[in-house]
């Protein structure tokens, strides 16, 4: 894994030092090794992480007349094809990485046929000394990032938003319009970020800029096509999928592991893949705990499994690193065990496996219908989606107005529009209850439901409503949350996170899989459950989904916590943005258990630990060393 960083700016004669501040500030991506590449008004860095031709894989790596180079981020997990057709169409390689069938596939076949031909996780940039063109691309699913601010004749491009914070032509000035929807979502949600005038390439485009002028095409897009494949033909196609991706995902010239919680996705990873090293965290609580039973597992598949203990104090004194390193206020708190987790697995290996993007593949979420109600009650649900799209929605608008009975919400959303109720897997503070906290200047943005509607309006012609949020869910929670913070926790601790659910081959698969055999009143994620039936020990491959548990609630009843918190909220800064007095009696009443607003409060904390690290400090790095303690 690596980092990249780049600038066209004619107003800095001397590039070499803000190029190389600006690689430094990523240093953590790539600490192995650096490149630069200048050309004119051109500056491209480079941070490597060794992870395929260790010796050999210095970047920027050109073509063969040095007309071309390139820089990369991520795997391409079928280079040794690639690289044969390419020898046999006459290039000569010098290396024997995967990034270099980038810059001779560019040659050969043009960006887009390029994009069609490579299956991987992936951020590259390729720079044309001929014509002075820049043309970078994002992976299908938005693994790995690429961000650009493009203002005042000064175009920047680079991994990590941090590293724009060195450019001496970089005006940073906070978004005022990303807080409200940060306050519902729990993550910059808005195609802008933080920084205004800073935006994301978004996941499956690709950019080309020439002569000052900027252009992104899409080139890839998740498109269900539901067929009507049996269950038995679903779970073999699922689990023949998985047996060659993770085969992919684990080529490696350095140690490689995998992550391992109690659930279904990592356990059927860690299953097939069998790796000498697995790891799995916990908090020093009662509250929740799921180490044990992933160490059950690997005990029972004849693994090592290395458990991580956090104590309340080294979770909360990690929040400004965290943070730091997530470069916009994310307040999902499962940041935190996996911060731990990386830093853990770091200790024995480089590479580390894990199972991201199955729940938005294969229909895990709860909120797509699958509710802890009867058996019953999930079977009249599930008879209620064949019913005629009319019938269903009329019925969705009676059920939204009767009053409350058990079930009620389950068969309300089995027939009504995913529009109407669904904006994704987090929904912290509603937008009335966002406009009441904050003050009057940072209420003006972009609605939820405009938000959401950017997909919805892509897939607003499906029969389906299960599919329309899976689909909303690809392209909001998971890629700018899920994928977001995977990516950082694991770059801040030097390690290269894999997915193996989140391949092209699969996702073909996923997408023509009929939602019966995904969501019924047997489960959720079923046929992917059956699948792993065929690895795992049944009661792990059937395990309700729990996520990374922490136990905020408890942290923020303990005096210490609750203090903290409290200090943060009554600073004048903090009375910029919110209604102070509201925002302290929500947390007083939360510590003495007069509320259960601990998401609500979290997600303003966070708020106020980032602005602090980026507007108050400057953007330095916080001067804190958490540490993980092992359980034997």
């Amino acid at each position: 894994m690596c980092g990249i960083v780049g600038f066209v700016d004619g107003k800095i004669a001397d590039k070499k030092p803000v190029l190389n501040s600006m690689m430094e500030a990523i240093r953590h991506r790539g600490p192995n090794s650096a490149g630069t590449l200048q050309d004119k008004n051109v500056a491209i860095g480079f941070r490597r992480l060794s992870i395929i031709d260790v010796n050999n894989g210095m970047q920027p790596i050109y073509n063969e007349d040095k007309t071309k180079a390139v820089v990369f981020n991520g795997e391409i997990y079928n280079y040794v094809e690639l690289r044969e057709e390419l020898k046999s169409l006459g290039h000569v390689f010098n290396t024997s990485t995967d990034t270099e069938v980038l810059v001779h596939g560019f040659e050969e076949w043009g960006i887009d046929e390029l994009l069609k031909q490579i299956r991987g996780m992936f951020v590259f940039i390729i720079y044309d000394f001929e014509s002075g063109e820049i043309t970078g691309a994002r992976d299908f699913f938005g693994i790995k990032p690429l961000y650009y601010y493009n203002h005042n004749g000064t175009f920047l491009f680079a991994s990590e938003i941090k590293a724009f914070l060195r450019h001496p032509n970089f005006e940073k000035e906070f978004n005022e319009r990303s807080l409200k929807p940060f306050l519902t979502f729990q993550y910059s949600a808005t195609d802008e970020t933080f920084f205004k005038n800073v935006y994301r390439i978004p996941e499956g485009h690709y950019f080309t800029f020439k002569n000052g002028q900027l252009k992104i095409v899409k080139y890839w897009d998740m498109k269900f096509s539901e067929e009507n494949l049996s269950l038995e033909d679903a779970v073999d196609q699922i689990d023949q999928a998985m047996h060659d991706s993770v085969k992919k995902h684990s080529v490696s010239d350095v140690p490689v592991g995998s992550l391992l919680s109690s659930g279904v996705d990592s356990s059927y990873v860690t299953a097939i893949f069998k790796p000498q090293h697995t790891y799995s965290i916990d908090f020093d609580t009662n509250t929740y705990e799921e180490g044990s039973a992933a160490s059950a597992l690997a005990s029972k598949l004849g693994l090592e499994n290395t458990r991580g203990i956090v104590t309340r104090e080294e979770a909360i004194k990690s929040i400004p690193l965290i943070q730091y390193h997530m470069d916009e206020p994310e307040a999902n708190p499962s940041c935190v065990p996996l911060y731990f987790l990386t830093k853990l697995a770091s200790k024995d290996v480089t590479v580390i496996l894990s199972g991201e993007g199955a729940d938005e593949l294969f229909a895990g979420y709860a909120n797509y219908g699958y509710h802890s109600h009867s058996k019953a009650v999930r079977i009249l649900g599930e008879n209620l989606k064949k019913l005629p799209k009319g019938i269903r929605y009329n019925l969705a608008r009676g059920l939204k107005h009767v009053p409350n009975f058990q079930g009620r919400l389950h068969l309300y959303e089995s027939t009504a529009k995913a529009e109407e109720f669904f904006i994704g897997q987090a929904r912290v503070f509603n937008e009335t209850e966002a406009k009441q906290i904050l003050k009057s200047e940072y209420q003006d943005s972009e609605s939820v439901s405009e938000i959401v509607m950017k997909s919805y309006q892509k897939v607003s012609q499906s029969e389906d409503e299960v599919k329309k949020m899976q689909y909303l869910d690809l392209h909001q929670f998971m890629t700018k949350d899920i994928l977001l913070k995977a990516d950082r926790m694991s770059m801040a601790n030097s390690t290269e996170l894999r997915v193996p659910f989140l391949d092209t081959e699969m996702a073909e698969i996923a997408a023509k899989i009929p939602t019966k055999h995904l969501l019924n009143s047997k489960d959720s994620k079923y046929a992917l459950r059956v699948a792993a039936e065929r690895n795992l020990p049944k009661e792990w491959a059937k395990r309700e989904k729990l996520g990374f548990p922490v136990p905020i609630r408890d942290w923020i009843k303990t005096d210490d916590v609750y203090l903290e918190f409290r200090k943060l909220f009554s600073t004048d800064f903090a009375e910029k943005f919110f209604d102070r007095s509201l925002i302290i009696k929500m947390l007083d009443d939360c510590h003495e258990g007069k509320n259960d607003d601990r998401r609500k409060v979290w997600t303003i904390y966070i708020f106020l630990i980032w602005y602090k690290v980026f507007f108050i400090d400057g953007g330095k790095k916080p001067d804190v060393d958490p540490q993980v303690l092992l359980q034997a």
